[in-house]
């Protein structure tokens, strides 16, 4: 499909900059935004995947993970004056 736009000085300026900012011609980066619009909301899955692949590419055990996130938590509390 062939889709003719008519876009405000501003908006071709945003779209060129945005695009050459991205390595990408205007229509190719365009397009781009269309389809990450157009698909949707992720899923939370989605999302933390790349939190999951780091955490398991570490070799941090989650029993690691749950200390820290333990002393962080603490550390936290204690800069705020909280128990």
């Amino acid at each position: 499909m062939t889709l003719k736009l008519n876009l405000s000085a501003d908006l071709e300026t945003k779209l060129r900059q945005r695009a050459a900012a991205a390595g990408k011609d205007p229509e190719a980066f365009a397009l781009e935004v269309l389809n990450e619009k157009l698909r949707g909301p992720e899923t939370l899955a989605e999302i933390l995947a790349p939190v999951h692949k780091e955490f398991r590419e570490s070799g941090m055990s989650e029993e690691d993970l749950r200390a820290l996130s333990e002393k962080a938590l603490l550390d936290s509390r204690s800069r705020r004056g909280g128990a």
